[in-house]
């Protein structure tokens, strides 16, 4: 089983002017470590039941950019964009160039959003839910479009584009992978069945994992879509790697299925939490 680190908080210990060597120093002992992955958050605000709002919040791409220059071999994405966050062409358009300049290795992690105060602060609509997981579908469609040699119109209910020409086109093959994230049953898991390459579930517990896994097939069988060729991941950003049931835990997450698992880089400590988790749970994860 393998590991992606969240870098989810931007908080440091010598404040925000150490914020762009904190994320230098966790992301390169992260790749140096054996991390697969390296996400962050995709918010304006801190999120209110974790910290305060007016804690340091980094935009999502331009954080990754930076991160693409200084690493070689992790995949790159946030975890995830809302789909209300961005035009899907320009969200296309973004998720491209930083799989270009980071030689194939961006992914698009995205979700139907639900942080209504950020939105509410800044200006950006924010619809109601069934509308929002219309217009993720919409968006997800979108990409693909984009990423594929059609460049001809989409038409949808809540985006029109004239043409979806995307040049150069992305570096991954046959396209930057798409990862669905939540655990909503009867949307989230439908769309992932669909189109994703990669799931990432909102969950630690490894019931909760094994049951939403076998949503996860029961959608891919009616589709008619490979549930095998989906990469399932799962947050284990609560969890104590000093507990005495992290082991366990983590061998049950492998037994359900899960691929990777994704821990989160710890308050004003992301760089030694990141180096403490690749000395102490990388190899045993490698194990599994």
């Amino acid at each position: 089983m393998r590991a992606g680190l969240h870098f989810w908080n931007f908080t440091t210990a010598g404040g925000p002017a150490t914020i762009p060597s904190t994320l230098a120093e966790t992301a390169q002992v992260a790749e140096a470590g054996g991390f697969d992955q390296f996400t962050v958050m995709d918010h304006w605000f801190q999120m209110e039941r974790v910290g305060d709002l007016r804690e340091p919040m980094l935009e999502a791409y331009t954080t990754l950019g930076f991160v693409a220059a200084l690493t070689s071999r992790m995949r790159l994405t946030p975890l995830v964009t809302g789909v209300t966050y961005r035009h899907p062409g320009l969200l296309a358009k973004i998720v491209t160039t930083l799989d270009v300049l980071s030689g194939g290795r961006a992914a698009l992690g995205i979700g139907a959003a639900w942080y209504d105060r950020e939105h509410d602060a800044l200006g950006v609509p924010f619809p109601v839910m069934k509308e929002r997981f219309e217009r993720l579908e919409e968006a997800v469609q979108i990409a693909l479009q984009m990423w594929s040699e059609d460049e001809g119109a989409y038409d949808g209910t809540h985006y029109r584009l004239a043409e979806t020409i995307n040049s150069p086109q992305a570096a991954s093959r046959p396209h930057p992978p798409l990862m669905i994230g939540g655990r909503g049953e009867k949307k989230t898991l439908r769309i992932a069945a669909q189109y994703a390459q990669i799931v990432n579930l909102t969950s630690s517990d490894p019931d909760e994992i094994t049951r939403l896994l076998g949503v996860l097939r029961g959608h891919c069988d009616t589709l008619g879509t490979d549930y095998d060729a989906i990469e399932k991941q799962a947050m284990a950003t609560v969890l104590d790697p000093d507990a005495p049931d992290f082991l366990p835990t983590m061998e049950r997450l492998a037994d359900a299925g899960i691929d990777l698992v994704v821990f989160g880089a710890r308050r004003e400590h992301q760089r030694e939490w990141a180096e403490k988790l690749s000395e102490e749970v990388i190899p045993a994860l490698a194990e599994l």
